[in-house]
């Protein structure tokens, strides 16, 4: 059998790889690290995370939960190294970057069915079966074939952001506390509480700080699910309060009361040395950002190991381009899958090399496809990601809004959420997908 191609081994790269080459499909997998860095990654290493250790919430109230656990019940890779180097996060799934991205290359790398090529792709390949896993830093001559290859359609571009991260040591722990928002789980994150005298200061300097160039950028067309710090602040005085520095839930122990604001902090490897600024996306120029953040009163010796970074984030108008299966329609032998599609998130980027990779293989095999109901997370996505009702696309997390209904009544969101999901892993578990 012909290798497919696989471009990228980022997360969604890496599990199409790994599906394919469970199922006894030979896989040529592709990518350009180290030979060519993106801004926003540092490692040689594949399914490197740039934004956030974390992969969001691990409960089957949330919809991210719920396609975590199919995935995990589907044999995926990705959330296998990702159980086996998570980190306390409270209710979240997070993890030791570095061990996480070191076990999937050591995975990819080690399985005799997979050859990674490392070199840059400036061209799809004109024939054989290909998954475009190239992620939203799709490298610029890899961008141009893309979007020659669909003249009747365009890139959408937006811009993404990656917080910064401090050195535990120097957080002043006299002016920070450890907690969870109303006690739930464990008290995995620093808060560093800031009374409005303190907010009031620290607005203003936020809202006057200088940016980093990022050419093409204006605030309207910020993505609103990764906008930056700086850019939440120009909408208003209190956007932040209702937003990551909303201190609900959040009792500073040294008063009793919840303070004005509170900006936290979340573990970023399993040492506990290094902690993300939660909520901190920013474009701001370095020294801007180590002057404005360093007004917060627990981070003012704050030492910086990594500043925020902007960086494009492409994806495909993909309900014009794709079917449910992440592949091209009017050249099915080719997939997307990742970011590139439109799918927003570590997860759900896992989700869709997952599916094309799953539906690619049984189409190999001469067997018809798994056809991922709309009331599983896996299904609901693609079906959004491919819906041509959808016309104003842009970049979608998975979310219940997407999973119809259950029928009938439910008491409480959460309940009526569990139930969604005990209805999506019961419907999950009579499906025949080959590998597991």
């Amino acid at each position: 059998m012909e290798p497919v191609t696989v471009i990228g081994a980022g997360l969604a790269g890496s599990e199409a790889a790994w599906q394919l080459a469970r199922r006894g499909i030979p896989v040529r997998l592709k990518e350009m690290k180290p030979e060519k860095m993106t801004p926003a990654h540092h490692t040689p290493w594949f399914g490197e995370l740039v934004c956030s250790n974390s992969l969001r919430s691990d409960q089957l109230e949330n919809a991210v939960g719920l396609l975590k656990e199919e995935l995990r019940r589907m044999g995926s890779l990705i959330l296998a190294c990702a159980d086996a180097h998570r980190v306390e996060a409270g209710g979240a799934l997070a993890v030791d970057r570095h061990g996480f991205a070191q076990a999937i290359t050591e995975k990819i790398r080690s399985h005799p069915l997979i050859t990674v090529v490392e070199e840059e792709v400036t061209a799809l390949p004109a024939e054989g079966n290909v998954i475009v896993a190239s992620g939203p830093l799709t490298s610029d001559p890899l961008a141009e074939a893309i979007r020659d290859f669909f003249p009747e359609s365009h890139y959408l571009n937006f811009f993404d952001a990656a917080a910064p991260l401090v050195t535990f040591e120097s957080v002043d722990m006299d002016s920070a506390f450890f907690a969870s928002r109303y006690d739930k789980g464990t008290p995995d994150y620093i808060n560093c509480p800031m009374t409005e005298e303190e907010y009031d200061a620290f607005w203003t300097q936020l809202c006057a700080a200088q940016e980093a160039e990022v050419h093409g950028f204006e605030d309207k067309n910020v993505f609103e699910g990764c906008m930056p710090v700086e850019v939440m602040a120009r909408r208003g005085k209190q956007t932040l309060c209702y937003g990551p520095l909303k201190p609900r839930g959040l009792k500073d122990p040294k008063t009793g009361k919840e303070p004005f604001a509170v900006v936290q902090l979340r573990r970023d490897n399993a040492d506990g040395t290094i902690y993300n600024l939660v909520g901190f996306q920013t474009h701001l120029k370095w020294p801007e950002q180590k002057r404005v953040f360093s007004m917060i009163p627990a981070l003012k010796n704050a030492e910086f190991v990594r500043y925020g970074v902007m960086h494009r984030n492409t994806y495909l108008d993909s309900p014009r381009l794709l079917d449910r299966y992440y592949r091209v329609k009017k050249e099915p032998r080719i997939c997307f899958a990742g970011q590139i599609t439109g799918v927003e998130g570590y997860v759900e980027s896992t989700a869709s090399g997952f599916l094309a990779a799953v539906e690619l293989a049984r189409r190999l095999e001469g067997k018809p496809p798994v056809d991922f109901p709309r009331e599983t997370a896996t299904g609901a996505l693609a079906l959004y990601v491919s819906n041509e009702s959808v016309a104003d696309f842009q970049p979608m997390n998975v979310n219940f809004g997407i999973i119809p209904p259950l029928g009938y009544r439910v008491k409480g969101k959460r309940n009526k959420n569990a139930e969604l999901s005990k209805r999506a892993l019961e419907i999950l578990d009579t499906l025949d997908v080959a590998g597991r």
